[in-house]
Protein backbone atom coordinates (compact mmCIF):
# COMPACT_ATOMS: atom_id res chain seq x y z
CA UNK A 1 0.00 0.00 0.00
CA UNK A 2 0.93 3.34 -0.44
CA UNK A 3 1.09 4.12 2.91
CA UNK A 4 4.29 1.88 3.35
CA UNK A 5 5.32 3.09 0.54
CA UNK A 6 5.73 6.51 1.40
CA UNK A 7 7.31 5.09 5.01
CA UNK A 8 9.76 4.39 3.00
CA UNK A 9 8.84 0.42 3.36
CA UNK A 10 11.45 0.15 5.91
CA UNK A 11 10.30 -3.53 7.52
CA UNK A 12 9.42 -4.82 3.61
CA UNK A 13 12.34 -3.44 2.26
CA UNK A 14 14.87 -5.34 4.75
CA UNK A 15 13.24 -8.30 4.48
CA UNK A 16 13.36 -7.75 0.76
CA UNK A 17 17.49 -6.97 1.19
CA UNK A 18 17.58 -10.45 2.75
CA UNK A 19 16.46 -12.48 0.41
CA UNK A 20 17.48 -10.77 -2.79
CA UNK A 21 20.17 -8.39 -3.45
CA UNK A 22 19.43 -6.64 -5.82
CA UNK A 23 21.37 -4.55 -8.23
CA UNK A 24 23.01 -1.28 -6.84
CA UNK A 25 23.40 1.33 -9.80
CA UNK A 26 22.93 0.35 -13.77
CA UNK A 27 22.37 -2.51 -15.43
CA UNK A 28 26.03 -2.94 -16.17
CA UNK A 29 26.42 -3.47 -12.55
CA UNK A 30 24.08 -6.18 -12.12
CA UNK A 31 25.19 -8.51 -9.07
CA UNK A 32 24.35 -12.32 -8.87
CA UNK A 33 21.06 -12.56 -6.75
CA UNK A 34 22.13 -14.59 -3.65
CA UNK A 35 18.17 -14.85 -2.92
CA UNK A 36 16.63 -17.33 -0.94
CA UNK A 37 13.72 -17.90 -3.75
CA UNK A 38 12.02 -20.31 -1.35
CA UNK A 39 11.26 -17.32 0.77
CA UNK A 40 10.33 -15.31 -1.86
CA UNK A 41 8.28 -17.37 -4.68
CA UNK A 42 7.00 -20.32 -2.14
CA UNK A 43 4.05 -18.73 -0.99
CA UNK A 44 1.48 -16.27 -1.58
CA UNK A 45 2.73 -13.99 1.90
CA UNK A 46 5.68 -13.55 0.20
CA UNK A 47 4.96 -13.11 -3.24
CA UNK A 48 2.97 -10.08 -1.67
CA UNK A 49 5.83 -9.00 0.27
CA UNK A 50 8.28 -8.67 -2.70
CA UNK A 51 5.34 -6.78 -4.55
CA UNK A 52 5.15 -3.94 -1.72
CA UNK A 53 8.44 -2.91 -3.13
CA UNK A 54 7.06 -2.41 -6.50
CA UNK A 55 4.62 0.70 -4.97
CA UNK A 56 8.53 2.66 -4.31
CA UNK A 57 8.59 3.34 -8.67
CA UNK A 58 5.39 5.53 -7.60
CA UNK A 59 5.66 9.32 -6.67
CA UNK A 60 6.38 9.66 -3.23
CA UNK A 61 3.91 12.05 -1.24
CA UNK A 62 5.62 15.40 -1.76
CA UNK A 63 6.91 14.89 -5.36
CA UNK A 64 3.43 15.61 -7.63
CA UNK A 65 2.95 19.10 -6.41
CA UNK A 66 6.49 20.11 -7.09
CA UNK A 67 6.94 18.36 -10.60
CA UNK A 68 5.65 20.96 -12.63
CA UNK A 69 7.02 24.22 -10.57
CA UNK A 70 10.20 22.39 -11.93
CA UNK A 71 9.40 22.70 -15.73
CA UNK A 72 6.06 24.00 -16.39
CA UNK A 73 5.01 26.78 -18.95
CA UNK A 74 1.86 28.39 -16.17
CA UNK A 75 3.65 29.55 -13.57
CA UNK A 76 7.02 31.38 -12.39
CA UNK A 77 10.33 30.58 -9.88
CA UNK A 78 12.48 31.92 -7.75
CA UNK A 79 15.17 31.04 -10.58
CA UNK A 80 14.76 29.96 -14.35
CA UNK A 81 15.39 26.17 -14.49
CA UNK A 82 19.02 25.89 -16.09
CA UNK A 83 16.92 23.34 -18.68
CA UNK A 84 16.35 26.34 -20.48
CA UNK A 85 19.01 28.51 -19.79
CA UNK A 86 21.58 28.53 -22.66
CA UNK A 87 24.28 26.46 -22.31
CA UNK A 88 23.54 25.86 -18.46
CA UNK A 89 22.42 22.09 -18.98
CA UNK A 90 24.46 19.32 -20.76
CA UNK A 91 24.64 15.39 -20.21
CA UNK A 92 26.91 16.00 -17.66
CA UNK A 93 23.81 17.00 -15.12
CA UNK A 94 21.11 15.03 -16.67
CA UNK A 95 20.18 11.63 -14.57
CA UNK A 96 17.17 8.94 -14.86
CA UNK A 97 19.23 6.44 -16.23
CA UNK A 98 18.96 3.88 -13.33
CA UNK A 99 17.43 0.20 -13.96
CA UNK A 100 17.30 -1.49 -10.46
CA UNK A 101 13.63 -1.02 -9.90
CA UNK A 102 13.50 -3.03 -13.81
CA UNK A 103 16.02 -5.82 -12.36
CA UNK A 104 13.71 -6.37 -9.60
CA UNK A 105 10.59 -6.44 -11.54
CA UNK A 106 11.70 -8.48 -14.13
CA UNK A 107 13.13 -11.33 -11.47
CA UNK A 108 9.82 -11.11 -9.99
CA UNK A 109 8.34 -12.04 -13.18
CA UNK A 110 10.92 -14.83 -13.81
CA UNK A 111 10.10 -16.43 -10.23
CA UNK A 112 6.54 -16.74 -10.83
CA UNK A 113 6.89 -19.61 -13.47
CA UNK A 114 8.38 -21.69 -11.10
CA UNK A 115 6.41 -20.66 -7.88
CA UNK A 116 3.61 -23.14 -6.24
CA UNK A 117 0.68 -20.73 -5.74
CA UNK A 118 -2.59 -21.22 -7.84
CA UNK A 119 -2.66 -20.39 -11.29
CA UNK A 120 -4.81 -17.39 -10.04
CA UNK A 121 -2.78 -15.59 -7.73
CA UNK A 122 0.11 -16.55 -10.19
CA UNK A 123 -1.59 -14.51 -12.79
CA UNK A 124 -2.90 -11.69 -10.33
CA UNK A 125 1.17 -10.72 -9.45
CA UNK A 126 2.19 -11.43 -12.82
CA UNK A 127 -0.76 -8.47 -13.56
CA UNK A 128 0.68 -6.46 -10.66
CA UNK A 129 4.91 -7.13 -11.93
CA UNK A 130 3.49 -6.18 -15.93
CA UNK A 131 1.77 -2.69 -14.49
CA UNK A 132 5.09 -1.38 -12.75
CA UNK A 133 7.08 -2.17 -15.66
CA UNK A 134 5.22 -0.39 -18.00
CA UNK A 135 4.71 2.20 -15.65
CA UNK A 136 8.44 2.30 -15.19
CA UNK A 137 9.37 2.23 -19.10
CA UNK A 138 6.51 4.65 -19.47
CA UNK A 139 8.66 7.25 -17.89
CA UNK A 140 11.96 6.16 -19.16
CA UNK A 141 10.26 6.79 -23.09
CA UNK A 142 9.34 10.12 -21.88
CA UNK A 143 12.29 11.23 -20.81
CA UNK A 144 14.92 9.71 -23.06
CA UNK A 145 12.70 8.46 -26.04
CA UNK A 146 14.41 5.16 -27.49
CA UNK A 147 15.74 2.48 -24.21
CA UNK A 148 17.10 -0.68 -24.01
CA UNK A 149 14.02 -3.11 -23.89
CA UNK A 150 15.06 -6.06 -21.55
CA UNK A 151 12.29 -8.52 -19.91
CA UNK A 152 14.18 -11.07 -18.31
CA UNK A 153 16.72 -10.18 -14.92
CA UNK A 154 20.24 -10.47 -16.32
CA UNK A 155 23.46 -11.03 -14.50
CA UNK A 156 26.83 -9.96 -14.63
CA UNK A 157 27.83 -12.54 -17.45
CA UNK A 158 25.09 -11.33 -19.88
CA UNK A 159 27.68 -8.43 -21.60
CA UNK A 160 26.01 -8.88 -24.84
CA UNK A 161 22.64 -7.23 -23.11
CA UNK A 162 23.75 -5.21 -20.86
CA UNK A 163 26.41 -3.03 -23.05
CA UNK A 164 23.37 -3.77 -26.41
CA UNK A 165 22.20 -0.70 -27.85
CA UNK A 166 18.87 1.24 -27.62
CA UNK A 167 15.38 -0.66 -29.06
CA UNK A 168 13.08 1.41 -30.63
CA UNK A 169 10.24 3.21 -29.28
CA UNK A 170 8.22 1.63 -31.33
CA UNK A 171 9.15 -1.58 -29.63
CA UNK A 172 8.95 -0.20 -26.49
CA UNK A 173 5.66 1.26 -26.59
CA UNK A 174 4.02 -2.04 -28.20
CA UNK A 175 5.67 -4.02 -25.12
CA UNK A 176 4.36 -1.39 -22.45
CA UNK A 177 0.91 -1.72 -23.84
CA UNK A 178 1.30 -5.37 -24.22
CA UNK A 179 2.26 -5.27 -20.37
CA UNK A 180 -1.21 -3.30 -19.24
CA UNK A 181 -3.32 -5.29 -21.44
CA UNK A 182 -1.71 -8.64 -19.42
CA UNK A 183 -2.38 -6.70 -15.97
CA UNK A 184 -6.11 -5.19 -16.95
CA UNK A 185 -7.35 -8.45 -17.91
CA UNK A 186 -5.39 -10.69 -15.42
CA UNK A 187 -5.17 -8.22 -11.79
CA UNK A 188 -7.74 -9.51 -8.89
CA UNK A 189 -8.86 -6.40 -7.81
CA UNK A 190 -11.70 -4.27 -9.48
CA UNK A 191 -11.56 -1.51 -6.77
CA UNK A 192 -9.83 -0.98 -3.78
CA UNK A 193 -12.06 2.07 -1.63
CA UNK A 194 -8.50 2.79 0.52
CA UNK A 195 -7.52 3.74 -2.86
CA UNK A 196 -3.70 3.22 -2.50
CA UNK A 197 -2.91 -0.06 -4.27
CA UNK A 198 -3.45 -0.90 -7.94
CA UNK A 199 -6.96 -1.76 -9.40
CA UNK A 200 -8.29 -2.54 -12.83
CA UNK A 201 -9.52 1.12 -13.32
CA UNK A 202 -6.15 2.06 -12.14
CA UNK A 203 -4.40 -0.14 -15.21
CA UNK A 204 -7.26 0.94 -17.48
CA UNK A 205 -6.70 4.69 -16.41
CA UNK A 206 -2.90 4.43 -16.71
CA UNK A 207 -2.92 3.21 -20.47
CA UNK A 208 -5.54 6.20 -21.27
CA UNK A 209 -2.88 8.12 -20.24
CA UNK A 210 -0.21 6.51 -22.12
CA UNK A 211 -1.91 5.83 -25.15
CA UNK A 212 -3.03 9.34 -25.49
CA UNK A 213 0.81 10.59 -24.93
CA UNK A 214 2.22 8.20 -27.51
CA UNK A 215 -0.85 8.80 -30.14
CA UNK A 216 -0.80 13.00 -29.95
CA UNK A 217 2.93 12.53 -29.83
CA UNK A 218 3.23 10.67 -32.85
CA UNK A 219 0.65 12.79 -34.73
CA UNK A 220 2.35 16.52 -33.56
CA UNK A 221 5.78 15.26 -33.59
CA UNK A 222 6.13 14.43 -36.95
CA UNK A 223 9.85 14.10 -37.29
CA UNK A 224 9.70 10.71 -36.06
CA UNK A 225 7.33 9.42 -38.97
CA UNK A 226 5.26 7.75 -36.88
CA UNK A 227 1.91 10.03 -37.82
CA UNK A 228 0.59 6.75 -39.43
CA UNK A 229 -0.14 4.76 -36.09
CA UNK A 230 -0.97 7.84 -33.81
CA UNK A 231 -5.10 7.00 -34.32
CA UNK A 232 -4.25 3.59 -33.22
CA UNK A 233 -2.84 4.89 -29.88
CA UNK A 234 -5.63 7.73 -29.62
CA UNK A 235 -8.33 4.89 -30.37
CA UNK A 236 -6.61 3.00 -27.40
CA UNK A 237 -6.47 5.86 -25.32
CA UNK A 238 -10.22 6.67 -25.57
CA UNK A 239 -11.03 2.82 -24.94
CA UNK A 240 -9.21 2.46 -22.43
CA UNK A 241 -10.87 5.20 -20.64
CA UNK A 242 -14.50 4.32 -21.90
CA UNK A 243 -13.83 1.58 -20.15
CA UNK A 244 -12.89 3.24 -16.94
CA UNK A 245 -16.09 5.14 -17.25
CA UNK A 246 -18.40 2.33 -17.90
CA UNK A 247 -17.35 0.59 -15.09
CA UNK A 248 -19.36 3.36 -13.17
CA UNK A 249 -16.76 2.85 -10.23
CA UNK A 250 -15.56 6.36 -10.57
CA UNK A 251 -17.47 9.79 -10.47
CA UNK A 252 -16.44 13.10 -10.14
CA UNK A 253 -16.76 14.64 -6.74
CA UNK A 254 -19.59 17.49 -6.12
CA UNK A 255 -20.31 17.55 -2.85
CA UNK A 256 -19.55 20.88 -1.06
CA UNK A 257 -20.56 22.76 -4.73
CA UNK A 258 -18.14 25.43 -4.93
CA UNK A 259 -14.93 23.76 -2.79
CA UNK A 260 -15.99 19.96 -4.11
CA UNK A 261 -12.44 20.54 -6.52
CA UNK A 262 -10.52 21.72 -3.37
CA UNK A 263 -11.70 19.02 -1.06
CA UNK A 264 -10.02 16.83 -3.68
CA UNK A 265 -6.33 18.21 -2.94
CA UNK A 266 -7.06 19.08 1.34
CA UNK A 267 -8.42 15.52 2.35
CA UNK A 268 -7.13 13.44 4.72
CA UNK A 269 -8.54 10.56 3.15
CA UNK A 270 -8.74 10.21 -0.64
CA UNK A 271 -12.48 10.81 -1.76
CA UNK A 272 -13.33 7.64 -3.33
CA UNK A 273 -15.78 8.68 -5.72
CA UNK A 274 -12.85 10.56 -7.81
CA UNK A 275 -9.13 9.75 -6.69
CA UNK A 276 -8.57 6.72 -8.23
CA UNK A 277 -5.14 6.15 -6.73
CA UNK A 278 -3.43 8.06 -4.27
CA UNK A 279 -0.26 8.22 -1.60
CA UNK A 280 -2.56 8.09 1.74
CA UNK A 281 -1.02 10.10 4.53
CA UNK A 282 -1.50 8.47 8.00
CA UNK A 283 -0.58 10.09 10.86
CA UNK A 284 0.07 6.88 13.13
CA UNK A 285 2.64 5.85 10.45
CA UNK A 286 3.98 9.44 10.18
CA UNK A 287 3.35 9.92 6.79
CA UNK A 288 3.26 13.58 6.10
CA UNK A 289 4.02 16.01 2.75
CA UNK A 290 5.15 19.29 2.90
CA UNK A 291 2.97 21.39 0.53
CA UNK A 292 2.25 24.37 3.13
CA UNK A 293 6.18 24.76 3.79
CA UNK A 294 6.85 24.26 -0.19
CA UNK A 295 4.28 26.66 -1.19
CA UNK A 296 4.38 29.75 1.80
CA UNK A 297 8.13 29.89 2.75
CA UNK A 298 10.04 32.70 1.41
CA UNK A 299 12.99 30.28 1.69
CA UNK A 300 12.06 26.67 1.71
CA UNK A 301 9.97 25.95 -1.63
CA UNK A 302 10.57 27.91 -5.19
CA UNK A 303 7.87 30.61 -4.53
CA UNK A 304 5.96 28.87 -7.87
CA UNK A 305 3.84 31.49 -8.77
CA UNK A 306 0.92 31.28 -11.45
CA UNK A 307 0.97 33.75 -14.12
CA UNK A 308 -1.22 36.26 -15.38
CA UNK A 309 -1.02 34.69 -19.17
CA UNK A 310 -2.52 30.96 -17.54
CA UNK A 311 -4.59 32.66 -15.02
CA UNK A 312 -6.46 34.60 -18.49
CA UNK A 313 -7.76 31.47 -19.68
CA UNK A 314 -9.97 30.81 -16.69
CA UNK A 315 -13.65 31.63 -18.25
CA UNK A 316 -16.15 33.45 -16.63
CA UNK A 317 -18.77 31.62 -14.85
CA UNK A 318 -21.36 32.46 -17.88
CA UNK A 319 -19.00 29.88 -20.00
CA UNK A 320 -17.44 33.42 -21.84
CA UNK A 321 -13.49 33.78 -22.26
CA UNK A 322 -12.26 36.12 -19.44
CA UNK A 323 -9.98 37.80 -22.31
CA UNK A 324 -12.94 38.86 -24.48
CA UNK A 325 -14.14 41.70 -21.24
CA UNK A 326 -12.78 45.04 -22.85
CA UNK A 327 -9.79 46.28 -21.27
CA UNK A 328 -9.16 42.58 -19.39
CA UNK A 329 -5.24 43.07 -19.39
CA UNK A 330 -5.94 46.06 -16.81
CA UNK A 331 -8.04 44.86 -14.67
CA UNK A 332 -6.63 44.88 -11.11
CA UNK A 333 -6.42 41.50 -9.23
CA UNK A 334 -9.28 42.09 -6.84
CA UNK A 335 -11.90 42.87 -9.85
CA UNK A 336 -10.07 40.05 -12.10
CA UNK A 337 -10.85 37.51 -9.43
CA UNK A 338 -14.48 37.71 -9.46
CA UNK A 339 -17.49 35.96 -11.09
CA UNK A 340 -14.81 33.01 -12.71
CA UNK A 341 -14.96 29.39 -12.80
CA UNK A 342 -14.25 28.37 -9.19
CA UNK A 343 -11.48 26.25 -9.55
CA UNK A 344 -9.75 29.84 -9.69
CA UNK A 345 -10.28 30.81 -6.11
CA UNK A 346 -9.67 26.59 -5.27
CA UNK A 347 -6.21 27.33 -6.80
CA UNK A 348 -4.75 30.37 -5.60
CA UNK A 349 -5.79 32.96 -3.06
CA UNK A 350 -8.43 35.13 -4.26
CA UNK A 351 -10.68 37.79 -2.26
CA UNK A 352 -12.37 35.92 0.55
CA UNK A 353 -10.00 33.26 0.88
CA UNK A 354 -8.84 32.92 4.89
CA UNK A 355 -6.70 31.24 7.22
CA UNK A 356 -6.47 29.50 10.19
CA UNK A 357 -4.44 31.00 12.94
CA UNK A 358 -2.88 28.54 15.41
CA UNK A 359 -5.18 29.76 18.39
CA UNK A 360 -8.06 28.89 16.02
CA UNK A 361 -8.96 32.15 15.07
CA UNK A 362 -9.75 33.13 11.19
CA UNK A 363 -8.17 35.56 9.52
CA UNK A 364 -8.42 37.09 6.21
CA UNK A 365 -4.94 35.96 3.91
CA UNK A 366 -4.39 37.66 0.63
CA UNK A 367 -1.66 37.24 -1.45
CA UNK A 368 1.77 37.73 0.30
CA UNK A 369 4.66 39.07 -1.88
CA UNK A 370 7.50 37.32 0.12
CA UNK A 371 6.18 34.23 -0.79
CA UNK A 372 4.83 34.85 -4.14
CA UNK A 373 6.54 36.97 -7.50
CA UNK A 374 3.33 37.41 -9.16
CA UNK A 375 0.22 37.59 -6.99
CA UNK A 376 -1.14 34.70 -7.75
CA UNK A 377 0.00 32.47 -4.96
CA UNK A 378 -1.53 28.69 -5.03
CA UNK A 379 -3.23 27.18 -2.46
CA UNK A 380 -3.73 23.86 -4.28
CA UNK A 381 -2.39 20.96 -1.77
CA UNK A 382 -2.27 23.63 0.71
CA UNK A 383 -4.11 22.91 4.03
CA UNK A 384 -5.76 26.39 5.78
CA UNK A 385 -4.46 25.75 9.21
CA UNK A 386 -0.79 28.20 9.42
CA UNK A 387 0.59 25.32 11.88
CA UNK A 388 1.51 23.33 8.87
CA UNK A 389 3.80 26.09 7.04
CA UNK A 390 6.87 25.18 8.84
CA UNK A 391 7.66 21.58 7.92
CA UNK A 392 6.80 18.30 6.56
CA UNK A 393 3.09 18.11 8.66
CA UNK A 394 0.67 18.52 6.51
CA UNK A 395 -1.78 15.36 6.80
CA UNK A 396 -3.83 15.69 3.53
CA UNK A 397 -3.36 12.69 1.15
CA UNK A 398 -1.95 12.99 -2.59
CA UNK A 399 -3.40 12.17 -5.47
CA UNK A 400 -2.04 10.18 -8.18
CA UNK A 401 -4.69 9.64 -10.22
CA UNK A 402 -8.56 10.77 -10.82
CA UNK A 403 -11.47 10.54 -12.33
CA UNK A 404 -11.59 13.72 -13.69
CA UNK A 405 -8.75 13.13 -15.53
CA UNK A 406 -9.66 10.22 -17.10
CA UNK A 407 -12.76 12.52 -18.81
CA UNK A 408 -9.97 14.81 -19.89
CA UNK A 409 -8.07 11.51 -21.65
CA UNK A 410 -11.52 10.14 -23.34
CA UNK A 411 -12.52 13.94 -24.55
CA UNK A 412 -8.85 14.71 -26.09
CA UNK A 413 -8.78 11.25 -27.94
CA UNK A 414 -12.27 11.30 -29.52
CA UNK A 415 -11.52 15.36 -30.57
CA UNK A 416 -8.26 14.13 -31.82
CA UNK A 417 -9.99 10.92 -33.80
CA UNK A 418 -12.90 13.73 -35.24
CA UNK A 419 -14.95 11.38 -33.52
CA UNK A 420 -16.63 13.55 -30.12
CA UNK A 421 -19.95 13.96 -30.31
CA UNK A 422 -22.37 16.44 -28.28
CA UNK A 423 -23.12 13.89 -25.55
CA UNK A 424 -19.12 12.77 -24.80
CA UNK A 425 -18.67 16.25 -24.24
CA UNK A 426 -21.28 16.72 -22.03
CA UNK A 427 -20.22 13.89 -19.84
CA UNK A 428 -16.73 14.90 -20.10
CA UNK A 429 -15.89 18.96 -20.13
CA UNK A 430 -19.43 20.01 -19.73
CA UNK A 431 -19.30 17.76 -16.45
CA UNK A 432 -15.95 19.26 -15.27
CA UNK A 433 -17.40 23.21 -16.15
CA UNK A 434 -20.77 22.39 -14.73
CA UNK A 435 -18.99 21.06 -11.08
CA UNK A 436 -16.77 24.66 -11.65
CA UNK A 437 -20.12 26.58 -11.37
CA UNK A 438 -19.84 27.36 -15.12
CA UNK A 439 -23.50 27.61 -16.34
CA UNK A 440 -22.41 27.97 -20.17
CA UNK A 441 -21.58 25.66 -22.94
CA UNK A 442 -22.25 22.96 -21.02
CA UNK A 443 -24.38 20.44 -24.03
CA UNK A 444 -22.88 21.39 -27.54
CA UNK A 445 -19.37 21.56 -28.65
CA UNK A 446 -17.89 24.47 -29.30
CA UNK A 447 -17.89 26.34 -32.40
CA UNK A 448 -16.31 29.59 -32.29
CA UNK A 449 -12.31 29.45 -32.28
CA UNK A 450 -10.79 31.45 -29.10
CA UNK A 451 -8.52 33.96 -30.55
CA UNK A 452 -6.67 34.73 -26.91
CA UNK A 453 -6.03 30.91 -26.38
CA UNK A 454 -5.08 30.25 -30.09
CA UNK A 455 -2.56 33.24 -29.96
CA UNK A 456 -0.95 33.05 -26.05
CA UNK A 457 -1.00 28.75 -26.71
CA UNK A 458 -1.97 26.70 -29.57
CA UNK A 459 -1.52 29.20 -33.08
CA UNK A 460 -1.10 25.91 -35.10
CA UNK A 461 -4.80 24.63 -33.69
CA UNK A 462 -8.09 25.63 -35.86
CA UNK A 463 -10.33 23.40 -33.86
CA UNK A 464 -12.24 25.00 -31.37
CA UNK A 465 -13.27 21.41 -29.65
CA UNK A 466 -9.31 20.71 -29.22
CA UNK A 467 -8.39 24.21 -28.03
CA UNK A 468 -11.37 24.09 -25.37
CA UNK A 469 -10.21 20.75 -24.17
CA UNK A 470 -6.68 21.73 -24.17
CA UNK A 471 -7.79 24.50 -21.70
CA UNK A 472 -9.52 22.32 -19.71
CA UNK A 473 -6.87 20.31 -18.61
CA UNK A 474 -4.24 23.06 -18.10
CA UNK A 475 -6.73 24.18 -15.24
CA UNK A 476 -8.45 20.74 -13.98
CA UNK A 477 -5.05 19.43 -13.47
CA UNK A 478 -2.81 22.41 -12.39
CA UNK A 479 0.03 21.36 -10.41
CA UNK A 480 -0.65 17.71 -10.82
CA UNK A 481 2.56 16.85 -12.99
CA UNK A 482 1.33 16.78 -16.00
CA UNK A 483 2.08 19.43 -17.49
CA UNK A 484 5.84 19.06 -19.64
CA UNK A 485 4.36 15.71 -20.62
CA UNK A 486 1.43 17.73 -22.29
CA UNK A 487 3.98 20.00 -23.89
CA UNK A 488 5.87 17.57 -25.32
CA UNK A 489 3.32 15.83 -26.91
CA UNK A 490 1.13 18.57 -28.03
CA UNK A 491 4.88 20.00 -29.61
CA UNK A 492 4.68 23.40 -27.70
CA UNK A 493 7.90 23.00 -25.43
CA UNK A 494 8.50 26.71 -26.24
CA UNK A 495 5.82 27.88 -24.01
CA UNK A 496 8.35 27.78 -21.76
CA UNK A 497 9.65 30.82 -22.88
CA UNK A 498 6.36 32.56 -21.61
CA UNK A 499 6.86 35.94 -19.66
CA UNK A 500 6.57 35.35 -15.90
CA UNK A 501 3.85 38.00 -15.78
CA UNK A 502 2.07 39.12 -12.61
CA UNK A 503 -0.87 40.91 -11.88
CA UNK A 504 -1.92 44.40 -13.38
CA UNK A 505 -0.24 47.32 -10.97
CA UNK A 506 -1.94 51.00 -12.32
CA UNK A 507 0.29 52.83 -10.41
CA UNK A 508 3.37 53.30 -8.19
CA UNK A 509 3.57 54.64 -4.83
CA UNK A 510 0.34 53.63 -3.57
CA UNK A 511 -1.27 51.01 -1.46
CA UNK A 512 -3.30 48.27 -2.92
CA UNK A 513 -6.22 46.50 -1.43
CA UNK A 514 -6.12 43.10 -2.83
CA UNK A 515 -9.27 41.29 -1.09
CA UNK A 516 -11.16 44.54 -0.52
CA UNK A 517 -11.44 43.89 3.47
CA UNK A 518 -10.29 47.43 3.38
CA UNK A 519 -6.57 46.59 4.66
CA UNK A 520 -3.35 47.71 2.03
CA UNK A 521 -1.58 44.44 1.42
CA UNK A 522 1.10 45.95 -0.44
CA UNK A 523 2.90 48.67 -2.03
CA UNK A 524 4.30 48.89 -5.16
CA UNK A 525 7.23 51.67 -5.05
CA UNK A 526 11.27 52.17 -7.35
CA UNK A 527 14.00 53.84 -5.57
CA UNK A 528 14.28 54.82 -1.96
CA UNK A 529 12.46 52.31 0.47
CA UNK A 530 9.11 54.87 1.61
CA UNK A 531 9.63 56.19 4.85
CA UNK A 532 6.33 55.74 7.34
CA UNK A 533 5.56 52.13 6.10
CA UNK A 534 2.50 50.46 7.31
CA UNK A 535 2.29 47.86 9.31
CA UNK A 536 1.29 44.48 7.36
CA UNK A 537 2.12 45.85 4.08
CA UNK A 538 4.45 44.31 1.83
CA UNK A 539 6.63 46.74 0.06
CA UNK A 540 8.15 45.33 -2.98
CA UNK A 541 10.99 47.60 -4.60
CA UNK A 542 10.42 47.33 -8.42
CA UNK A 543 13.09 49.64 -10.03
CA UNK A 544 14.99 47.36 -11.76
CA UNK A 545 16.01 43.70 -12.77
CA UNK A 546 14.39 40.91 -11.36
CA UNK A 547 10.99 41.92 -10.59
CA UNK A 548 9.91 45.30 -12.40
CA UNK A 549 6.54 46.66 -14.03
CA UNK A 550 6.38 46.31 -17.76
CA UNK A 551 5.60 49.43 -18.54
CA UNK A 552 7.48 50.76 -16.00
CA UNK A 553 5.50 53.25 -13.64
CA UNK A 554 2.49 51.11 -14.14
CA UNK A 555 1.36 48.14 -15.74
CA UNK A 556 2.47 44.09 -15.19
CA UNK A 557 4.10 42.35 -12.64
CA UNK A 558 7.13 40.38 -14.30
CA UNK A 559 9.88 38.46 -12.74
CA UNK A 560 13.77 37.64 -14.03
CA UNK A 561 12.94 39.21 -17.62
CA UNK A 562 16.69 39.53 -17.83
CA UNK A 563 17.60 35.95 -17.92
CA UNK A 564 17.93 34.20 -21.31
CA UNK A 565 16.00 31.49 -22.36
CA UNK A 566 15.85 28.99 -24.95
CA UNK A 567 14.45 26.34 -26.50
CA UNK A 568 14.89 23.66 -29.12
CA UNK A 569 13.10 20.47 -30.34
CA UNK A 570 15.98 18.30 -29.45
CA UNK A 571 14.86 19.36 -25.99
CA UNK A 572 11.53 17.26 -25.76
CA UNK A 573 14.31 14.52 -24.58
CA UNK A 574 16.58 14.73 -21.83
CA UNK A 575 20.47 13.67 -23.00
CA UNK A 576 21.84 10.13 -21.76
CA UNK A 577 23.62 11.19 -18.91
CA UNK A 578 27.08 11.73 -19.36
CA UNK A 579 28.48 8.78 -17.23
CA UNK A 580 26.14 6.13 -18.72
CA UNK A 581 27.23 6.79 -21.79
CA UNK A 582 30.81 6.14 -21.09
CA UNK A 583 30.24 3.13 -19.63
CA UNK A 584 28.25 2.16 -22.79
CA UNK A 585 28.96 3.99 -25.95
CA UNK A 586 26.26 2.20 -27.95
CA UNK A 587 23.35 3.98 -26.55
CA UNK A 588 24.26 7.11 -28.67
CA UNK A 589 23.54 10.30 -27.30
CA UNK A 590 19.93 11.72 -28.22
CA UNK A 591 20.38 14.51 -31.00
CA UNK A 592 21.25 17.88 -30.03
CA UNK A 593 22.82 17.25 -26.64
CA UNK A 594 26.20 17.54 -25.75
Amino acid sequence: MLQIKTNRNIVILYMVACMFYACTKELNQAPVSQADKTAIFGSQDGLQLYANSFYNILPGISDIYKTDPSLSDYGAVSSVPSFIVPGAYTSVQSSGWTWTDLRNINYFIAGLAASPVSESVKENYMAQAKFFRAYFYYAKVQRFGDVPWYNTPLSVNDTALLYKGRDSRVLIMDSIVADLDYAAAHIASNNDNTRSTISKGVIFGFKSRVCLFEGTFRKYQTSYNLQSSANDYLKMAADAADSVMESKTYSLNTAGDSIAYRNLFISTAPIASEIMLANVSSVSLAVYNDANWYFTSATYGPRFSFIKTFINTYLNRDGTPFTDKPGYDTITFINETQKRDWRLQQTIRTPGYTRVNSNGSTSPAPPVFSNTYTGYQPIKWCLDGTTYDNGATNTNSISLMRYAEILLNYAEAKAELGTITNQDWTMTIGALRARAGITGGLTLLPTTVDKYLQTHYFPDITDPVILEIRRERGIELALEGLRFADLTRWKRGDLLLNTWNGMYVPKLNTPMDLNGDGVSDVYFYTGSTPANQISGVNYINVSADPQKLDKGTYGNLNWLDNIQRTWADYMYLYPIPFNDLQLNPKLEQNTGWK
